[in-house]
């Protein structure tokens, strides 16, 4: 994967106290409602070691909920990532890349991607399609995304007005106003 100054990458970095996930929802919603497509993953829970873990993503644009873990007894304390879920739903999504989107957001930078693994496939799919990506990372993370990037991205605060002011710099005005019936943004912009 390569990054460059053309890339249009964003991290909304986010620290114990931020909810990045109903930052995300929202801001798709909205996109949504203006008639743009964005495609992704966004977490839904954000801890294994509750009474009643739940670690899973809602999928769009469609609002599916996908559990990521192992089933409750696999897990013991805490829980664990199945791979079989995450590579089936990394294929889901590369599918729906492939029919059109106006924005990729991937809900967490995390283990497996500074690793090399997780959904990292699906953000040079949209790199290589000119389509921008939107990614979560923890503060703890920040510098395996740095590396990870090359540098080549945009810092957010996990604020509304941060994210907005991003969109509109790489969207435009003219894109979030364009009927749904037009192609993508990256497809206008060209």
């Amino acid at each position: 994967m390569r990054f460059d100054a053309q890339c249009d990458v964003a991290a909304v970095v986010y620290g114990a106290v931020d909810d990045p996930d109903r930052l995300l929802i929202d801001f798709a919603d909205d996109l949504r409602r203006s008639g743009l497509r964005p495609v992704g993953v966004i977490q839904s829970g954000r801890s294994c070691q509750a009474e009643n873990p739940r670690l899973g993503v809602v999928m769009l644009p469609g609002g599916e909920t996908v559990c990521l873990v192992q089933d409750a007894g696999a897990c013991g304390a805490g829980c664990r990532l199945d791979a079989g879920r995450l590579i089936e739903l990394a294929r889901r999504l590369a599918a729906a890349i492939e029919d059109g989107a106006d924005l990729v957001i991937i809900n967490r930078f995390g283990r497996l991607e500074a690793e090399g693994g997780g959904l990292n496939d699906l953000i040079a799919q949209a790199l290589d399609a000119d389509i921008p990506v939107l990614i979560a990372v923890p503060e703890r993370r920040f510098s395996d995304w740095i590396r990870f990037s090359d540098g080549m991205n945009v810092r957010l605060a996990c604020r509304r007005e941060a994210l907005d002011r991003w969109w509109q710099s790489v969207a435009g005005p003219a894109v979030l106003r364009r009927p749904s019936s037009a192609g993508t943004f990256c497809e206008l912009a060209k």
